[in-house]
């Protein structure tokens, strides 16, 4: 895992622990990818899916979509670690549900 790699995992880290502390959602199926698979490769698990996920529409009923992996992979700083197909998946769901990510 190169440094890039490895930031990206603290930051996934941070974004289940303050949905948990600002919000009180528990994300531990996440947490438990996180461990099992890395940061990026649970990124692109639980993007590449059909739909939302049941974490993500807890974000979104929170108003805290800004707490998303989608949110995260976006950041210009994470682009290398991403497919275009991937940051696009991400993109058009936060579109979809009303978030607007400005980067």
């Amino acid at each position: 895992m190169n440094e890039l790699e490895k930031k990206f995992f603290e930051q996934m880290k941070e974004i289940y622990y303050r949905a948990d502390k600002e919000i009180g959602y528990k994300a531990t199926r996440f947490l438990q990818m996180l461990s099992e698979m890395g940061g990026v490769a649970t990124a692109v698990s639980l993007v590449s899916k059909p739909g939302a996920t049941d974490g993500f529409i807890k974000l979104w009923e929170n108003q805290r979509l800004d707490l998303s992996v989608e949110a995260l992979v976006l950041k210009e700083e994470y682009k290398e670690l991403f497919s275009e197909e991937i940051r696009t998946a991400c993109a058009n769901r936060l579109k979809e549900y009303g978030f607007n990510y400005n980067g």
